[in-house]
């Protein structure tokens, strides 16, 4: 089982988030021993998409200047690590109701159409199938499937246009009102998961 590990927290050893990728990870390991653990932390940058990398990379050239093929390089680097994961284990902060800059830029760069999903006469068809996700959601006050939740939602959707269906959420949600509450309900995700 090859595990791709993405953490986008801005809070660095304090990020709850973190921990608890680092613990499904843990947890993944304990019943796959053999499985291999490819790491990148979002925070540390990931470029937005903009005029450049759409003419390098979704309309295509045949001969890219040096900053084009820097951006198709990036996009075709971050879309191959999740080619290659069975397992994706994402920290969601959450941050202002939303995901973070960060992991928005991850999705945009690895949302490519006619190669992680493609448009059918009957909608999108996902190309990455046959992955799982779990997902380390915290937040200070934004309970999870709340109406002011507008981060698990649209990752969920986002996973799910490019095939990646079985998404399970471990929620440290109202940390700022029940630190330990918000942990037990995590740990209580953790204990459910099995490889």
């Amino acid at each position: 089982m090859n595990i791709l590990q993405l953490d986008s927290a801005i809070t660095g050893d304090a990020s709850v988030s973190r921990q608890l990728t680092a613990d499904i990870v843990a947890r993944l390991q304990e019943t796959a021993p053999q499985a291999t653990v490819t790491y990148r932390d979002l925070n540390a940058g990931i470029p937005a998409i903009d005029t450049t990398w759409f003419q390098a990379v979704r309309l295509g050239t045949d001969s890219p200047s040096a900053e084009q093929q820097a951006r198709i390089d990036t996009s075709d680097a971050l879309l191959a690590q999740v080619q290659a994961a069975d397992v994706l284990v994402i920290g969601l902060p959450v941050y202002n109701f939303a995901i973070p800059a960060q992991l928005k830029n991850w999705l945009d760069q690895i949302a490519r159409a006619g190669v992680s999903f493609r448009y059918t006469e009957a909608g999108p068809e996902g190309l990455l199938k046959n992955k799982r996700a779990f997902v380390a959601y915290t937040a200070a006050g934004t309970p999870l499937g709340s109406d002011l939740d507008h981060a698990s939602g649209y990752l969920r959707h986002m996973l799910g246009l490019l095939g990646i269906t079985d998404v399970t959420f471990v929620p440290a949600d109202g940390l700022a009102f029940d630190r330990d509450a918000g942990m037990a309900r995590a740990h209580e995700a953790l204990d459910r998961i099995a490889a």
